[in-house]
């Protein structure tokens, strides 16, 4: 076998073994290091019956949700203000006066595609790429 190979199964073993001993399902961890193979640390949540992991890419706030088979639902990435679609910041300064962008992300979500998030005085805002409000949820 390749040292390479054999050392790069060593490691994922090694991740996986400290994951599994958290309860993160076999397969989530799976299509985690598959998906993210550059990823050293991650931290996981349970949400409902499916796992969180969120890390950096890059120094960028990343996250995925998987269900328990492997499956990604959801991933999103923090975004500068800048990114987000015309509209966003318009509404948040009409709706909530005089309260700041705590943070911003795109999601990409199998039930909703692609849409935009915005933390505002602890809730999340969620927006269309078009800047269309679509609901409020707590943070």
């Amino acid at each position: 076998m390749n040292k390479s190979i054999f050392i790069a199964m060593v490691f994922l073993f090694t991740i996986a073994t400290s994951f599994a001993q958290n309860g993160i399902p076999k397969e989530v961890l799976t299509a985690f290091s598959q998906k993210y193979p550059n990823v050293k640390k991650a931290k996981w949540d349970k949400e409902n019956k499916d796992y969180e992991a969120g890390f950096e890419v890059d120094k960028i706030d990343n996250s995925v949700l998987f269900d328990v088979k492997g499956n990604i639902l959801e991933t999103e990435v923090a975004i500068a203000k800048s990114q987000l679609p015309n509209g966003v910041l318009e509404y948040v300064a009409k709706h909530y006066v005089g309260q700041k962008v705590k943070g911003s992300a795109k999601i990409n979500s199998t039930k909703e595609g692609v849409i935009f998030e915005v933390e505002v005085k602890g809730k999340d805002l969620l927006f269309d790429p078009n800047g269309k409000f679509i609901r409020e949820s707590k943070d």
